[in-house]
């Protein structure tokens, strides 16, 4: 039966549909938002999967058709491998929905977001994240949602919810937020450096926002009145469980109090071994169980140890950080060189630049986009002691890197400032907790350490929670173990003066304003330990860039002679690329960019592009070639594609009877201007040699 219910977000209604189409999914809902639509499906399998962990998959795919164009690529189709922008919406999604699933649910579980029309205003992002939480909440699957979701933005100090993409450009605020009706689930995004108190504000004023979203989404459910299948029930045998904890709880506390991680996880893995071969042979078939309560009981005594002994499994205080270490030009290639170094975290950023050919081109539902910074973000096997297989970008590769490129692109020149395009790596060498906020230092002390003279520095900070009850510790720079057996992952970057990215995720089911509070508050303090421990190294941006970075330098000439720098069929601009060993574009306006690899190509290019370009004036003595010799005067050339006429009468201070005894074609001659009149170019001979030698008679 179909059912459709909708509400009003800052003046747009926002519908959701059900009952339309894709019937035979488990959920299926259309979401509506001025002229975007998507609709999200969700099906679970019927038979259980085996294994401990939530077989739950989220796809996005965005149809070039929605945006009422035809694809750009060779094949003319959405090509198999996600957008950036579908990789990301997919974390959008399953961020906030992953911990709502109840413990033990072993059924495959796919979420399909599909764009079916973009009115180039309003991101369909939002909408998947908010028809996830529908499909979910309407179908058979068990659920502790629903979730609202918001985007919010904030134009002349005004919060908007749900901004625009034109609204985007203009503020200083871009964040999405994921809810329930008390509390906040996830957030992630960026700013133009804003306040701890203004981020806050900003985010509860999403989370109010969205409650007509959860209201509607409950409604739907009324009306859909579709029965939930039985939550499963996790069955644990009690009597083992007490026996392993009694003898495995005092090793465990032992082991996991390792300082070294390699050697916890060697100590933790012959603690498991141990554990199962004094229970017998008869318990060799049950080691998944084994090492499940070995598992649990590990997160149990490592969160009573922060909870009840106020201790971290390090030893540090609860807000203290790491000892960090920061060396900068260590690669003498590159153009500019970090490793940061924190605790057990380790990553090299690499700086390269380039000339405007070298911005990333991207085909997205909004038109082509044009990238002049990119942040490519690296996380090897071996940086966590691991041997795989190594392919492309990973989601959480793609993740990563988004949120440290939202942190730095705040800090960035203007193109009219710095006309480069910049390109950072982030290599991982070693990971034992935010290796993305090590990026962000990283590739901060890169620019700097490559002359880019960036705003300001960036830090950034990885912030965790243990609560229980009321019990609730906040712990400033967390270890991998600490993300792992605790409530929360809140990383936030920003500068001395405020945040510029931000990204947070719960296991619980909802965080209070108060601890987010708490939280912003004493991850600026981190934040700004760090950041003093980077400018110990590095201060300020070298003065001169790079010896082997590219020399992009500009000129502006009139629109009208484009066409003599290109040529014919790019004859000129080729030929001239080619004699300078330069890169060289031109753009409508008449601006000329010219990219080198030395500051001799770069000038004799600028040169080159002068001469072809140059505007005769009238008084001015030029060397020109004749290209063409009739009865009454000579053509001479005196830039190329510029020619003019010296008149007869012109060539010499007595009277000539004819050109040719003067001049022929090809003679280089000195010419002086003497009148420009509709394009038409008068030239004298005579006046410049008079000029240069002073008058002669015959």
């Amino acid at each position: 039966m179909e059912h459709t219910f909708n509400t009003d977000i800052e003046g747009k209604t926002l519908s959701i549909q059900t009952g339309k189409v894709a019937k035979q999914a488990s959920g299926s809902v259309v979401v509506t938002y001025g002229e975007t639509v998507v609709m999200v499906t969700v099906v679970s399998a019927n038979t259980e999967r085996e294994g401990d962990f939530l077989p739950l998959t989220v796809e996005c795919q965005e149809k070039i058709y929605s945006a009422g164009r035809i694809p750009g690529n060779y094949f003319r189709r959405e090509i198999g491998r996600p957008s950036e922008k579908e990789t990301l919406t997919c974390r959008l999604i399953d961020r906030p929905i992953r911990p709502l699933f109840p413990d033990g649910y072993r059924f495959e579980t796919q979420v399909v977001a599909t764009v079916l029309s973009m009115d180039k205003e309003n991101d369909p992002d939002i909408l998947a994240m908010i028809g996830a939480s529908a499909a979910l909440e309407i179908s058979d699957i068990p659920f502790d949602g629903p979730i609202g979701a918001v985007r919010v933005g904030r134009v002349d100090g005004q919060l908007i919810a749900n901004p625009t993409i034109s609204q985007c450009e203009n503020s200083d605020i871009n964040i999405v937020i994921a809810g329930s009706k008390t509390g906040v689930v996830m957030v992630e995004g960026n700013a133009k450096i804003v306040s701890e108190a203004d981020m806050l504000e900003a985010i509860f004023y999403g989370h109010k926002a969205m409650q007509p979203i959860i209201e509607i989404q409950e409604k739907l459910k009324s009306a859909a009145g579709v029965e939930k299948r039985p939550r499963p029930t996790v069955e644990k045998d009690e009597v083992l469980a007490e026996k392993i904890a009694s003898e495995a709880s005092q090793r465990i506390r032992e082991a996991v109090t390792i300082p070294d991680k390699m050697d916890r996880g060697k100590a933790v893995k012959a603690l498991n071994a141990d554990i199962l071969e004094s229970l017998g042979d008869e318990y060799a078939e049950r080691s998944n169980e084994v090492y499940g309560i070995l598992h649990d009981l590990r997160n149990k005594v490592s969160r009573d140890m922060v909870l009840n002994d106020g201790k971290r499994i390090d030893g540090r205080k609860f807000d203290e950080v790491r000892p960090i270490n920061c060396e900068v030009g260590i690669l003498p290639r590159p153009h500019g060189s970090a490793l940061f170094t924190r605790g057990e975290t380790q990553v090299l950023g690499v700086l390269t630049l380039g000339s405007g050919q070298d911005e990333q081109r991207l085909e997205t539902l909004s038109g082509e986009e044009f990238r002049p910074f990119m942040l490519h973000y690296n996380f090897p096997p071996y940086s966590v002691g691991e041997a795989r297989r190594m392919m492309g970008p990973s989601r959480r590769d793609i993740g990563h890197g988004t949120l440290a490129t939202r942190a730095i692109e705040a800090v960035l020149p203007e193109k009219e400032v710095f006309d480069y395009t910049i390109r950072i790596v982030s290599e991982v060498f070693e990971s034992n907790g935010s290796s993305s906020m090590g990026t962000v230092c990283s590739g901060i002390l890169a620019l700097m350490d490559g002359g880019v003279p960036i705003k300001a520095p960036v830090s950034g900070i990885a912030m965790g929670l243990v609560s229980e009850g009321d019990k609730v510790v906040i712990l400033s720079d967390i270890l991998g173990d600490e993300d792992h057996f605790g409530d929360m992952d809140f990383k936030v970057a920003g500068t001395k003066e405020g945040i510029s990215a931000l990204q947070m995720d719960i296991k619980i089911k909802e965080l209070s304003k108060e601890i987010l509070e708490k939280a912003l508050e004493q991850a600026r303090h981190g934040r700004l330990h760090i950041l003093d421990k980077m400018i110990e190294t590095l201060d300020n941006h070298r003065e001169e860039l790079s010896p082997y970075a590219p020399k992009n330098i500009s000129h502006n000439i009139n629109p009208d002679k484009i066409r003599d720098i290109i040529g014919p069929g790019g004859k000129v601009i080729r030929a001239l690329q080619a004699e300078t060993n330069t890169r060289i574009e031109v753009d409508d306006t008449g601006l000329v960019k010219i990219s080198a690899v030395s500051q001799a190509d770069s000038d004799a290019a600028l040169e080159r592009v002068k001469e072809i370009t140059m505007e005769p004036e009238v008084g001015v003595i030029y060397e020109g070639t004749v290209v063409k010799t009739t009865d009454f005067g000579a053509f001479v050339q005196i830039t190329p594609g510029t020619d003019g006429l010296v008149h007869i009468s012109q060539l010499a201070s007595y009277r000539v009877k004819s050109v040719t005894d003067i001049v022929k074609e090809g003679d280089v001659i000195k010419v002086k201007v003497l009148e420009i009149n509709n394009g038409k170019i008068r030239l004298s001979l005579k006046a410049a040699m008079e000029e240069q030698d002073g008058p002669k008679d015959k």
